[in-house]
């Protein structure tokens, strides 16, 4: 049962929106029944995102007939009565830090970040301090609300440890279900810029191709074919807005899902590797090769050995989760990757 977003401030007014240690019950009426259990609570107890649902689940803040152990994947049936709690707030393993934000724009329930090469977004084995999450956490401060029980900033989509460019963050839990709707239902628009070898042909064109992990890497992912169990959907729009000599052209690309190294992978199965990329990038002589059509005025060695993937988040557009106003943001084309654009002298 989907609600267009007109009526959504109607909706988390009503009954069913789960506070803080208040238990909200729902029903399955004969028209829900079958439906996936996640996909029936992120419907029915509103300002919750599915991920947050699957949250609770795990952690027994959902019931059904009082039963707090089941998969998200079940299916509901008839007069089942589905329970839901959030916990309190705690805090989080991840301590704040007083990390510069490149803000590009903020209210009170949106912040839009130009992230630098090199901040990983949340913290992980490895990265437990400098994240992105660390940053917000300072700069926010009290303003973020529990989502899923922990108090921290609503990270609706991510951008890899070496992409630069705009980024959204939600900054309470009705933003972040809004938003992250907007994510599923494919309307948020996200545009990136790449430096790939060679030139794509066709100019213009659609990659539909999905992508699964790579069985011989666990760091990476493949294009799988033929193999649903294992994949999931990835449609990638490009087009070529500059080349250099042939040697590497400038591409934009619009994501229409948003899978692991989407335009990495994408571009590598159509034999267009990003200049710099350490996981997908292209053999040394190839590199070198088509490094080599370009003139003396530029810098060879540094296109070759550009130490990351030259991807950069150019532009997002979302509708506001209060205002409802559509909203683009952009972020220049990072130094690094500039520079190779041209000539040296």
């Amino acid at each position: 049962m989907a609600y267009p977003y007109a009526l959504w401030f109607f909706l988390i007014n009503g009954n069913n929106v789960p506070m803080d240690n208040e238990i909200i019950k729902v029903t399955v009426q004969p028209e829900d029944a079958g439906q996936r259990i996640d996909r029936f609570c992120t419907d029915n107890f509103y300002g919750l995102s599915r991920e947050r649902v699957k949250q609770l689940i795990a952690n027994g803040g959902i019931a059904i007939k009082g039963v707090k152990s089941f998969k998200p994947s079940s299916s509901t049936e008839v007069g089942w009565v589905i329970s839901c709690r959030i916990p309190e707030a705690v805090s989080d393993n991840p301590e704040p830090e007083d990390i510069p934000l490149d803000i590009v724009f903020e209210d009170d329930d949106v912040i839009v970040i130009n992230k630098p090469v090199g901040m990983v977004v949340h913290p992980a084995a490895g990265n437990w301090t400098g994240t992105l999450v660390n940053a917000l956490l300072h700069h926010c401060g009290d303003t973020l609300s529990g989502i899923g029980g922990v108090r921290r900033p609503g990270i609706v989509h991510r951008l890899d440890k070496d992409t630069s460019g705009v980024m959204m963050v939600a900054k309470n839990d009705h933003a972040h279900a809004h938003l992250s709707a907007q994510l599923a239902d494919r309307t948020l628009s996200r545009l990136y810029r790449a430096l790939v070898w060679d030139v794509p042909v066709p100019l213009v064109g659609t990659i539909n191709l999905a992508i699964g992990r790579d069985h011989k890497n666990r760091l990476k992912q493949a294009v799988k074919r033929g193999d649903a169990r294992v994949s999931r959907d990835a449609v990638t729009h490009y087009k070529t807005l500059d080349s250099c000599e042939g040697a590497f052209s400038l591409v934009e690309c619009r994501l229409e899902t948003g899978r692991t190294h989407q335009i990495r992978v994408h571009m590598q199965a159509k034999g267009y590797c990003l200049v710099g990329d350490p996981l997908y990038g292209a053999q040394k002589t190839l590199q070198i090769s088509r490094a080599m059509r370009l003139g003396e005025e530029y810098d060879h060695k540094a296109l070759i050995n550009f130490p990351r993937q030259a991807l950069h988040a150019y532009q997002i557009s979302f509708v506001h989760p209060r205002t409802e106003e559509t909203m683009t943001f952009n972020a220049s084309m990072p130094y690094d990757i500039a520079t190779l654009m041209v000539p040296s002298v």
